[in-house]
C-alpha cells in the first residue's frame, strides 16, 4: 500500500548546482565557461545559468555543459568522465534519469594568462 504524503518539487536551479559543483571536481576543469550559447527551447523546462544549460522532458534530464579546460589533460578522456560523474549525481541526489551530458569544450586555460595578469597587477 502506498502512502500519499504530499509533494516534492525540486527546483531546475538545483541540478544547475549539482551540474556546476560536480564539473569543478573534475580534474581537467579549468572553470565554467561564462557564457552558455544556444536559444530558449520551446517545448519542456529549461534553465541555463553559468556554463550549463539544463533541460527536463518527460522526467528525463539533458545537460549542456560549457568549459574551459586546463592544459596537459586527455580532453575526451576528461570529457567522458564529466559525462560519467554528471550522470550519477544527477541520479544519486536527485532521482532522475539522465537523458544524455553534452560536454562542449571550448577553450584551453593557458599559464600564461595569469602570468599577464599578476604582472599587471604588480606594475599598478
Amino acid at each position: 500500500m502506498e502512502e500519499n504524503y504530499g509533494k516534492v518539487t525540486i527546483a531546475p536551479n538545483v541540478l544547475v548546482t549539482i551540474v556546476q559543483k560536480t564539473a569543478a571536481s573534475v580534474p581537467g576543469v579549468a572553470r565554467l565557461s561564462e557564457n552558455t550559447p544556444g536559444v530558449q527551447r520551446l517545448l519542456g523546462l529549461h534553465t541555463t545559468a553559468e556554463g550549463v544549460r539544463v533541460s527536463i522532458s518527460e522526467d528525463r534530464v539533458a545537460v549542456d555543459l560549457f568549459l574551459i579546460a586546463r592544459r596537459g589533460f586527455d580532453l575526451f578522456l576528461m570529457g567522458q568522465q564529466l559525462q560519467k560523474e554528471i550522470t550519477r549525481a544527477v541520479e544519486d541526489i536527485v532521482g532522475m534519469e539522465v537523458q544524455e551530458v553534452n560536454v562542449h569544450i571550448e577553450d584551453i586555460a593557458t599559464e600564461l594568462a595569469h602570468e599577464q595578469l599578476d604582472t599587471r597587477e604588480k606594475v599598478s
